[in-house]
């Protein structure tokens, strides 16, 4: 085990700097400053090493995470990246964008703050990266079976990854021009800088995965013609239908959705040309939504120079401290203050809008909303509570209604669940033969964390579906949910 003493003698829970606000939001680059060798032995050497370790529980990949705190306290950081790769094919995503459910249930957790898991797992990826620890795996026989994985964002990657490894021919259908999916166009650089993706594509192509980037499956190829033409196919297309907010002036120039102000701006900082892109520069910016995607507009308005930056939430605001209702070692709702949150803005939590006003030439120019109340369970707004906010710029951050059906239905005929995802049975499988789902498309939007681990399992069931058998691990089953007392 680590230090056997460190948790009492190091009871602080430190993270690495983060760039001043003054100066990341005058640039595009990751927020967090490099880690601190000492401090990251510091900080591994706080893990228990418990007789039951949750933290396995609380990640959907099993991650050993006791194990890589141990090796990374005795300095053995190629050991280190073996353990982790071991469960995890991307750690340098989840170290970065993974809201880490493993720390909600970390034992120490109990009575101090838990170890920090995200960040030693972020640090050894990187430090695996510098030292040319991270090298292609090609397989060493071929099946002559070939796979085509819909989908490149990290569900796809993962699966995709995995049958290359198994010796089975895989290619990876993209729709926009280039590898990533959201990880690409929906993670503001900030977040995740995109020569982080590049790394490892260029693993992946090294060890035998195609690529094709800028075929959509279901217009430029039919889905049949695609089966036709493959022995299995991964559907890893994610959940892209937004929730839409139907209220007056819902058509108003300026009402956006997140994605599409998230994507222009990804392209503009790949060098892409964007005549028209939305930006929030001089303008009064208003998010709808509290999550992460939320967040995400937040740093991007700030960065593109807002005039202001107001964030609406329509429930409460959740509390500091792990609620009662919300034990350990479950994954509590609780006030969240992310980076983006650091750098400016207003926050306001019980806010209904009602009504998207506008101009005479039919833009934009304010909100209005209500306060919150609680009828019967559900949330509406407050009569005599209305107030207008100044908006110039309103983006729609309200999550994401399930699988696109414009042509799974009609081509393929597959069937879709009462929220929007495709049907699936216990081994990924769709009611056609062959045809498997994984990520956000079969289970909803969902987290990096959980799209890897169903990326893995996936794969595990094509290949058991291909060959018969499968050595590949299947971390998860299409039920699971998480931690659950």
């Amino acid at each position: 085990m680590a230090d056997p003493k460190g948790f009492l003698k190091v009871t602080e829970r430190e993270l690495p700097k983060r760039r001043p606000v003054s100066v990341r939001l005058m640039d595009w680059k990751e927020v967090y400053e490099a880690g601190d060798p000492a401090q990251l032995r510091r900080q591994a050497g706080r893990c228990m090493d418990c007789g039951v370790p949750f933290c396995h529980q609380g990640c959907p990949l099993g991650n050993l995470i006791p194990e890589w705190n141990d090796l990374m306290w005795r300095g053995e950081g190629r050991q280190a990246i073996e353990r982790l790769h071991a469960t995890n094919n991307f750690p340098e995503f989840t170290g970065r964008l993974c809201p880490a459910p493993c720390e909600d249930s970390c034992v120490l957790g109990i009575s101090q703050p838990p170890v920090t898991i995200k960040q030693i797992e972020h640090d050894i990826i990187d430090q695996a990266w510098a030292n040319g620890w991270v090298q292609p795996h090609p397989p060493q026989r071929l099946t002559g079976k070939t796979v085509a994985v819909v989908g490149s964002g990290p569900a796809g990657l993962a699966a995709a990854q995995q049958l290359t490894r198994a010796g089975h021919t895989v290619a990876v259908y993209e729709r926009d021009d280039r590898i990533g999916g959201l990880l690409r166009y929906g993670i503001p650089d900030f977040k995740l800088e995109k020569k982080t993706i590049e790394s490892r594509l260029a693993q992946m192509t090294a060890e035998g995965t195609r690529f094709r980037a800028g075929v959509n499956i279901g217009v430029d190829i039919s889905w049949a013609d695609l089966r036709a033409r493959y022995d299995a196919v991964i559907i890893a297309t994610g959940a892209m239908v937004p929730r839409d907010l139907p209220i007056p002036g819902r058509d108003l120039a300026g009402v956006h959705h997140a994605m599409e102000y998230l994507v222009e701006q990804n392209r503009v900082g790949a060098g892409d040309s964007v005549p028209t892109q939305i930006s929030a520069e001089g303008k009064h910016v208003v998010v709808l939504g509290g999550g992460d995607t939320g967040a995400d507009c937040i740093g991007t308005a700030h960065r593109q120079r807002a005039a202001s930056v107001t964030n609406l939430a329509i429930g409460r605001r959740p509390p500091g401290e792990r609620p009662e209702h919300q034990p350990w070692p479950t994954t509590p709702t609780l006030f969240e203050v992310q980076t983006s949150h650091e750098e400016g803005g207003k926050r306001e939590f019980l806010a209904s809008t009602v009504e998207f006003v506008g101009n005479e030439v039919g833009e934009v120019v304010a909100l209005r909303v209500a306060e919150t109340e609680y009828l019967d369970g559900r949330r509406v707004p407050m009569a005599g509570t209305e107030r207008e906010i100044p908006a110039d710029l309103v983006l729609l951050a309200l999550g994401f209604t399930g699988a696109e059906q414009d042509t799974l239905a009609p081509q393929f005929g597959l069937a879709f669940d009462e929220r929007g995802n495709v049907s699936r049975d216990g081994d990924y499988q769709t009611e056609e033969p062959g045809v498997f789902v994984a990520g956000d498309a079969g289970r909803g939007q969902s987290l990096i964390v959980w799209a890897i681990a169903e990326g893995r399992a996936a794969a595990a069931a094509v290949d058991r579906y291909l060959e018969g058998e499968t050595q590949l691990p299947s971390p998860v089953r299409p039920t699971d949910r998480g931690i659950s007392i």
